[in-house]
């Protein structure tokens, strides 16, 4: 698991953003939604870029993150990405944060944290 701790931004946020999707479209089929296209336009309200900054932000500001979380968010945060993205580079740069930081809870097995932020991301995306 120490090898974990030295990937960069991207390679984490990477790992997060296929894990988090995977969660959030478990999490519709969990709710009934089966057919294809409606799963598909349900999944982009948690798993696009603007609504992954949104969670990052009410993560930052709700959550008492230790301090190797704070540092997991900034590596995501600061990573040098070469993707062109459709939205604006502060939004992409922080949902890429949020990527960042689920996919080292995954990959560092911490499942009831990931869980937690989750859970908490779900609940930003359907207080809207």
């Amino acid at each position: 698991m120490e090898q974990y701790k030295l990937l960069n931004g991207v390679t984490l946020a990477y790992i997060g953003d296929s894990y988090y999707e995977l969660t959030i479209r478990k999490y519709l089929l969990d709710k009934g939604l089966t057919k294809v296209d409606t799963l598909h336009k349900n999944a982009t309200k948690y798993v696009s870029a603007v609504s992954q900054a949104k969670i990052l932000k009410a993560i930052v500001n709700n959550f008492a993150l230790t301090e190797e979380e704070h540092d997991i968010i900034k590596r995501g945060r600061n990573a040098k990405n070469h993707t062109k993205a459709n939205v604006d580079t502060l939004t992409y740069r922080h949902a890429t944060a949020f990527e960042t930081l689920i996919g080292y809870l995954y990959l560092n097995q911490q499942k009831e944290r990931l869980q937690e932020i989750i859970d908490f991301a779900i609940n930003v995306v359907e207080s809207e």
